[in-house]
This record gives structure tokens, sequence and C-alpha cells, in this order.
């Protein structure tokens, strides 16, 4: 005996096939899009990786390179440690060379202070400020060169604010006290005498063990006749 067909059953096989097409679309298409992100998640760690590499590979010739300019700098020769001596890199070559490393970003403080040396104040500001690092000394130091360069072109507002950022950069007793010190000069300079006195009664009531403290003392009490 032929069997029968069911329309309903027959319907609803159809249905169930058509949900499993579906969600077997589905699952192709997000694995399509898994692998894609997955490439481009390994593409990008590769690349940094090698990207990375290259730059340690970049410091360490940099470092090589600039170490007779390091001594020139050492011996106060500031041209040669600048501009080189036509065999040795000087730090401007280090700077144009090896872009990005960590040798060029010291050779920006290097180049900073030989300009200041030379009275090229601009350039040395244009360097300095290039300038970063992380460190207990040098950040902050070359905040307060900026300062300085700024105070000998008589832009005493302008001082202040880096000798401040020197001042406020992990405060210690040893060198926060020098920079509140030139933030107070350059106040004076500008008249502006109870910020000068707020600087010098900063290094009276935070560091009372600083070697500046007596000076400080001193300058405070002058201030205070005056005003």
């Amino acid at each position: 005996m032929a069997k029968t067909s069911n329309p309903a059953s027959d319907k609803a096989t159809q249905h169930t096939e058509e949900k499993l097409q579906q969600v077997r679309s589905y699952i192709e298409r997000r694995q399509q899009r898994i692998y894609i992100v997955t490439g481009l998640v390994l593409a990008v760690t590769i690349g940094i990786f090698l990207w990375q590499r290259h730059q340690q590979q970049q410091d360490g010739a940099a470092q090589s390179e600039m170490f007779q300019a390091v001594y020139y700098f050492e011996e106060g020769k500031f041209e040669q440690a600048l501009q080189g001596d036509g065999t040795y890199a000087g730090f401007l070559d280090i700077i144009q060379d090896y872009k990005l490393t960590k040798a060029a970003n010291l050779a920006h403080f290097y180049a900073g202070v030989c300009y200041m040396q030379q009275q090229g104040y601009e350039e040395a500001i244009k360097h300095l400020k290039q300038f970063k690092a992380n460190d207990f000394l040098l950040q902050a130091r070359a905040w307060a060169l900026i300062g300085d360069a700024l105070t000998e072109q008589q832009q005493y507002a302008q001082a202040t604010t880096y000798y401040l950022k020197a001042a406020d950069y992990k405060p210690n007793e040893f060198f926060t006290p020098i920079y509140l010190v030139k933030a107070a000069q350059a106040y004076e300079a500008q008249q502006a005498y109870q910020a000068a006195l707020r600087c010098y009664q900063r290094i009276i009531q935070e560091y009372p063990k600083a070697a500046l403290y007596e000076e400080a003392t001193k300058h405070a009490s002058r201030i205070e006749a005056l005003l």
C-alpha cells in the first residue's frame, strides 16, 4: 500500500531545515568575522613586536654613536657636541637620524643645555620642550632650564609657569626649594610680591631642612616688610 503524504509534517520538516540552514549561515558568517578579527589582532601584534625590536636596534646604534658628543659636552665643547666633528655624530645628528628613540629623546636634553650655554635661548626652549622623562631629576631640570631661558628673555610670567612645574614634579627637599626660589625671583621681577612670598613660605613650611631654608626666611621677611 502506498504511503500517503502528510502536508503538515512536510511543511514542518521544511521549516526546520530552513531554520537549520539559517543557523549554519549565521555561524559561518560569525566564523568569517572571527577569522578576520583574529588575523587583524595577530597582524597588529606582530607589527608592534617588529617595531619595538627595530626601535631597540636603532636605540642601541644611536647610543653607540652619541658617546663622542657626550664627551664633547662634558669637556664644555658645546658646538662640537651639537654639530659633531665630521667623524662622529653630534646631538643634532642623533635627533635627526634616530627619531623616536630613547637616545634621540636624551639628545634633546643635551642639545637644550648646549644652546643655553651658547645663549641660543629659543633653540634651547625648542629642544627642552621635546624632552620627556619619568625620572627623579631630568624632567624637572628640563622645565627649570626652560624657565631660565625665558627669564633671560625677560619673559617672567612664562618662566614662573615652568619653575612651578619643576617644583611640583616629584617634590623633594633637595631640588624643589631651588625651583621655588627661581619662581619667587621671577615673580619679584614682575613686582608680584605676594606670589613671591608664597614661594618662600612654601620652602619655610614644607622644607625646613633644605639648604635654602635660611635664604627663604630672609627673603620672606624682606618681602613682608615691603608689603
